[in-house]
């Protein structure tokens, strides 16, 4: 909010190609998983990796995460922004996502996002 207290003129923002998205994607390891649970979005933080242009999540096998996303489209989102700045980036992702195990008799579960969509944009103040 401004002195007066309305809220800042919305800063200008860049377009960002797919390459710079997932370069900027892979330089974080925390974002959000967007999904639908019982006719409902929910969105969980989690930790995650980029893996050939896909989206890698770690989740337990027997979660209400690993159920609401198998094999269904989801979304997903990271960003990093300097609150002092006013600078940083926003990454959108949406695809559809698949249960991907681990090596047999592992315990880790992984969810894959294939992105059909990438939308990112950079912010500077």
């Amino acid at each position: 909010m401004g002195p007066n207290g309305l809220p800042l003129p919305v800063p200008p923002r860049e377009q960002l190609t797919m390459a710079e998205c997932l370069r900027l994607l892979a330089s974080v390891q925390v974002g959000r998983i967007v999904y639908t649970m019982r006719a409902l979005p929910a969105v969980d933080l989690v930790y995650f990796a980029v893996d050939g242009g896909d989206i890698v999540i770690r989740t337990d096998p027997d979660s209400a995460l690993a159920a609401a996303t198998h094999h269904t489209v989801v979304g997903f989102q990271a960003d990093e922004v300097d609150a002092a700045t006013g600078r940083g980036w926003s990454v959108m992702a949406v695809g559809r996502s698949r249960p991907q195990p681990s090596v047999p008799g592992g315990q880790d579960h992984f969810i894959r996002l294939t992105p059909g969509i990438v939308n990112g944009r950079r912010l500077a103040r």
